[in-house]
């Protein structure tokens, strides 16, 4: 089965395809950063009708890189929810029509599922059950994993997610967007002794986050120094501090989410999990519980296609498909997914 898969949740145009025999067959992603950079952040119209153009030259770029024509594909997977209104409606309406003058079937993917799922497409891969941290721009969630739809949450964000918060205080700090892989950039240069941001959450119960606090301690640390006084270094001082600050965060939460289920098997996924501080301090948290963590390579963290073209394949596989239709969910809670073939 050569399963095709479209991403256009956001600010990245993805495409992919997926084959069951060989795996992974090619992959493209066009970013949309020039086109929003002025804006500092994603402007929606302006995201769809970017999607609405690249949409199909990528396609026709993977199925070349893959050797494969359009009569060959088996299906298509498309991301449904969430993310942008317009920009989902722009990859469902050409995965949607691709297939149905194909005569293949089609299958709306969960975006946060692609992210989940990211990681089982390197070659070596955990295996279920596991216990997974999903840390994007917009979601920041511990979930306990026994398969492919069959999900627990275990804690979210009260707030901002983390990524949110590395975007905003990056914006608070003058730095270009994306704001949060500039920020993680300039924290490489900061004295990580000079500052010390608290550790949100971390001295009450549960798995639930909160980071909207590191922002404003952030914004007040920058305060209490004059224009004169807020240099480069300082910024990269203020920098690394909130970046240790979320990624002990993170890695506290993490542990105890694997006291709670009982696992030594931790995925992380999402944009964030291509930071290296935090890959690093959860490295050193899970060598402590004598388990592992498993990662995607970075360029399957960020939005892609073959997230979608993967989850996608696993659910065509079980039998699924979507109804002829174009309709996305903008908002759209993980735990309300089926497990799949259910």
């Amino acid at each position: 089965m050569n399963v095709l898969g479209i991403e256009t949740s956001c600010d990245e145009t993805g495409v992919a395809l997926y084959g069951s025999v060989q795996g992974l067959l090619a992959h493209q992603v066009h970013s949309q950063i020039e086109v929003h950079a002025g804006f500092g952040g994603v402007v929606p119209e302006l995201a769809s009708r970017d999607h609405i153009s690249k949409t199909l030259p990528l396609t026709e770029a993977v199925l070349k890189e893959a050797g494969l024509n359009r009569r060959e594909l088996d299906g298509v997977a498309y991301t449904a929810g969430p993310g942008l209104a317009g920009a989902l409606m722009a990859g469902a309406a050409i995965a949607r029509s691709l297939a149905w003058s194909l005569g293949i079937p089609a299958v709306a993917v969960h975006h946060m599922e692609g992210h989940l799922l990211a990681p089982l497409l390197e070659r070596e891969a955990p295996a279920f059950p596991f216990t997974a941290l999903l840390v994007s721009g917009g979601h920041t969630q511990l979930v306990a994993v026994e398969g492919v739809g069959r999900y627990r949450l275990l804690g979210e964000s009260l707030d901002d997610a983390a990524g949110e918060a590395f975007d905003k205080t990056a914006k608070l700090l003058g730095l270009p967007y994306p704001g949060g892989p500039e920020l993680a950039r300039l924290a490489t240069q900061g004295d990580p002794h000079r500052f010390h941001f608290p550790r949100p959450m971390i001295d009450r119960p549960g798995l639930d986050f909160s980071f909207s606090g590191l922002k404003t301690f952030a914004l007040n640390c920058l305060a209490a120094f004059s224009e004169e006084e807020r240099t480069p270094q300082l910024k990269a001082d203020i920098a690394r501090a909130f970046e240790e600050a979320v990624a002990d965060t993170l890695a506290i939460k993490c542990r105890r989410a694997l006291q709670e289920t009982g696992s030594r098997t931790l995925v992380l996924a999402g944009g964030v999990s291509a930071n290296q501080r935090l890959r690093h301090r959860i490295d050193r948290e899970m060598e402590k519980l004598g388990g592992r963590a498993w990662y995607a390579r970075p360029e399957f963290c960020t939005d892609n296609g073959a997230m979608i073209a993967y989850a996608g394949y696993l659910r065509l596989m079980a039998g699924e498909q979507t109804a002829p239709g174009f309709t996305v969910r903008p908002r759209w809670p993980m735990e309300e997914l089926g497990a799949a073939g259910v």
